[in-house]
């Protein structure tokens, strides 16, 4: 009876798919470390590279030093900044093509709700199968016992 109720629940499939997602994070974390964001400047006057590390590295055209101290700043902090998020869409695509579209971890980012929802439906499912996990153990103590 047990068989037949929870034969769905296939735990061989879940570990492969546990074991899947664990060889894909370590190969995930392979491809982070060479992934760099770049940007630069419309004038090509900063030129910045972003990786999992930080700040790789900062050109500054000879040039920029005849901006002003006020404006250079300005300048190299929205280029580390566009370099940050150029790094961001790299990790994203990497992700989706490491453990697909679907299971992509970053899509969560751009839609924390998204996330949740998928966390509530998961509880539910934990729910719906413990309640019918208990009530087939109820079952089985009450035959053993009567």
């Amino acid at each position: 009876m047990i068989e037949r109720e929870f034969g769905a629940l296939d735990i061989d499939r879940i570990l492969r798919n546990a074991d899947q997602q664990m060889a894909r994070a370590g190969e995930f974390q392979q491809v982070l470390q060479d992934l760099t964001g770049r940007a630069q400047d419309e004038d090509g006057f900063v030129t910045a590279e972003c990786g999992s590390t930080g700040l790789k590295e900062l050109l500054l055209h000879p040039k920029a030093m005849r901006l002003n101290s006020a404006d250079l700043a300005e300048r190299i902090k929205a280029v580390i900044a566009e370099a940050n998020a150029d790094l961001q869409r790299r990790i994203s695509e990497e992700m989706g093509n490491v453990f697909g579209e679907e299971n992509n971890p970053m899509r969560f980012a751009q839609n924390p709700e998204g996330g949740l929802e998928l966390v509530r439906q998961a509880e539910a499912a934990y729910n719906r199968t413990y309640e019918d996990l208990m009530g087939e153990l109820d079952r089985i103590r009450q035959r053993m016992e009567g």
